[in-house]
């Protein structure tokens, strides 16, 4: 019962945060919205087994969120100079990047966060690597370094009985 109640609270929250609309009919289609999520949700038997935002720090989260955010900025600044001025070299190149992550939560939010920061994308999640397609030499070195990783793995709240929890 208290996962089904931090489902709706959850949805509730996102829905809000993405709408950015607070008129009576808009908040009551949203709370609609969430309601039959939940219930599809239970209906499906997942409530119990999907329970992927209790995994998660919220304060260590958001906190990513924003620092995501100015990596994306940085990104988008160095591909567009990389366009515009001829001398900054384009040299695409393929990598794997190690995970730290102990979770496949946490290893999705890493591969998405990558392709989310211009100049590389995910190409390939398997086991504990992910391939990715870097533009230049710099978006690579920087995935290299690992502070990225570092800042998803801080994220997660591994479960006790994850199997992949402590695994190495």
């Amino acid at each position: 019962m208290a996962r089904s109640l931090y489902l709706v609270l959850f949805l509730a929250i996102i829905w809000l945060l993405l709408s950015g609309h607070y008129t009576p009919l808009l908040l009551g289609l949203g709370a609609a919205s969430c309601l039959l999520v939940w219930y599809i949700s239970e209906r499906m038997d997942l409530v119990d087994h999907e329970e992927h935002p209790l995994h998660l720090h919220p304060i260590r989260l958001m906190l990513y969120w924003g620092w995501l955010g100015g990596e994306v900025v940085k990104s988008n600044i160095d591909v567009a100079r990389r366009i515009i001025d001829p001398d900054l070299p384009i040299q695409p190149k393929l990598l794997k990047v190690r995970t730290s992550q102990r979770t496949e939560l946490g290893q999705v939010i890493y591969a998405n966060s990558i392709t989310l920061t211009p100049g590389t994308v995910s190409i390939d999640l398997e086991g504990y690597e992910i391939e990715v397609h870097a533009l230049a030499a710099d978006p690579a070195e920087a995935l290299l370094d690992g502070e990225m990783d570092r800042r998803v793995s801080a994220v997660e709240r591994p479960q006790p009985d994850d199997p992949r929890s402590g695994q190495r």
